[in-house]
């Protein structure tokens, strides 16, 4: 399962620049044109069970980014972003909006000024926009149905248009649809829709390097204001991230320690994104190949399967479980063998973060 993050923003917000960081790619930042790239999940454990298991072949988990070059301004009107690119943007699990706060004569910010609360509005009331657009038209769409729709029709289009209604009136007042409460018939109503307020969103503060020094600060703040339900915040130099991708491991973490940062801000932002969503990561060992895989919280090992393969999910026997750290305990496979550690778990059974999970299918 690869996670799809589409990244948005304002012109000259650095959208570009934060692309090449995450993707350790070299796209033009003076284009306009849309960047896909991915990024290996970081992931501790997935090197101390290699060191432990030793596979010929290590996988960790990836995260495929979609810069979508152009301004968000004027998503809302669809001006702005052509239609292949929101399609991408509808088709992202979550969002990545870029808010500049980095100084430079040379690129003038197209407000004239630097503002953060304001261009945060401005992205918000873009995406709000759009999805207005979208549950107006198809409540004209249901209305019209309704006038001439048999008793089964009507059946089918009223919860359909009570959601909307809610939903309409919520985006009036500036509530974005991932902060409503909403039922499980209900998101398989939204589901049809890919409605951009929905998704949950991360907004990365673009800083310059002056700013470093205060930017653990200036994160705090922010926090307490943007963190919300499905909603964070995260300060970013995107020019000193994006160098130190050209640089070697060591390297970087020397160049990182020189501005005092502790934590590479790439993996802050997955970590991030991964909470933002609820994912988890389990394990798995076949044929001499180690790899991480990503899942929703709470997925049972019958579906968890089907995102390894279709064959394993239509097959499913059982699955064998045992946790990350019983297994670092244990040392080795043969030694959780031995000290019968490891656990048979059938469909039913909710993945937890860190499983290594070996199943046993037959089709």
């Amino acid at each position: 399962m690869t996670i799809e993050i589409g990244i948005i923003g304002l012109a000259k917000s650095g959208k570009t620049t934060v692309f090449n960081a995450l993707t350790r790619g070299k796209a033009d930042t003076r284009s306009l044109a849309p960047h896909i790239g991915v990024a290996k999940v970081p992931e501790p454990r997935l090197q101390v069970l290699a060191d432990m298991l030793h596979p010929k072949k290590v996988v960790p988990a990836e995260v495929s980014y979609t810069d979508i070059g152009a301004s968000v301004k004027d998503l809302g009107g669809g001006k702005g972003v052509g239609g292949q690119i929101l399609n991408q943007l509808s088709d992202a699990d979550a969002l990545i909006n870029v808010v500049r706060t980095f100084a430079d004569e040379s690129i003038p910010h197209i407000e004239g000024s630097l503002d953060v609360d304001r261009d945060i509005a401005t992205t918000n009331l873009e995406l709000t926009l759009h999805d207005l657009g979208i549950i107006s038209r198809r409540l004209e769409r249901i209305e019209t149905s309704l006038k001439a729709a048999k008793p089964a029709e009507r059946q089918a289009l009223l919860p359909e248009q009570k959601l909307l209604t809610r939903l309409k009136a919520a985006l009036e007042k500036e509530v974005p649809i991932r902060e409503i409460g909403v039922s499980a018939d209900e998101a398989k109503i939204m589901a049809n829709y890919q409605f951009l307020t929905a998704k949950p969103m991360l907004i990365v503060v673009n800083i310059g390097e002056e700013q470093i020094a205060q930017a653990e600060s200036l994160e705090a703040e922010l926090v307490s204001r943007y963190a919300k339900a499905k909603s964070g915040i995260i300060t970013l130099c995107g020019e000193l991230e994006m160098e130190l991708t050209q640089l070697d491991d060591e390297a970087a973490q020397a160049f990182r320690a020189e501005f005092g940062l502790t934590k590479s801000g790439l993996d802050r932002i997955i970590k991030l994104s991964y909470e933002l969503l609820g994912l988890i990561s389990f394990f798995t060992t076949v044929s001499d190949e180690m790899k991480a895989w990503s899942i929703p919280k709470g997925t049972p090992a019958l579906k968890a399967a089907g995102k390894i393969h279709s064959d394993m999910e239509r097959g499913f026997i059982r699955a064998e479980v045992i946790s990350y750290n019983d297994l670092g305990k244990c040392g080795s496979m043969a030694e959780a063998h031995k000290k019968g550690r490891l656990r048979l778990e059938g469909k039913g059974y909710t993945v937890q973060d860190g499983d290594v999970i070996t199943f046993l299918f037959n089709v």
